[in-house]
């Protein structure tokens, strides 16, 4: 263990574009070997995704429901509803949402900029 951590230390790995004049879907002619971000989701998805999560909440009428509103100000929602909406987005993008963060997350647009920006949301 102690030389991994050795090796590891010195050991340098370039990440390398390779030209593939071939490929079609390679929109400059090349791709980009070992990312990991590119099946992150688009703003867009996550904010009709969050939309749709809050819009079937049962104290939420979903006409008044918009990416602008605030939970307990503009639904009149408590934090007890509060906990509830959180919890329905962590089971709807499939993440663990922590506390400190969980209590963050009061309107849709605090819901969605912290979804899009999470790593493993899906």
């Amino acid at each position: 263990m102690a030389l991994r951590a050795a090796v590891l230390r010195h050991v340098r790995v370039a990440v390398q574009t390779r030209g593939l004049k071939s490929n079609p879907w390679a929109p400059s002619g090349s791709i980009r070997l070992m990312s990991s971000h590119d099946d992150h989701l688009a703003k867009e998805e996550v904010a009709e995704r969050v939309l749709s999560v809050i819009k079937s909440f049962p104290k939420v009428d979903p006409s008044r429901v918009t990416p602008e509103v605030h939970f307990q100000k503009d639904l009149g929602l408590d934090s007890l509803d509060n906990v509830e909406i959180v919890m329905a987005l962590e089971e709807e993008f499939k993440l663990e949402i922590p506390d400190k963060e969980a209590d963050k997350i009061d309107s849709c647009n605090l819901a969605i900029e912290y979804i899009h920006n999470h790593p493993l949301a899906s």
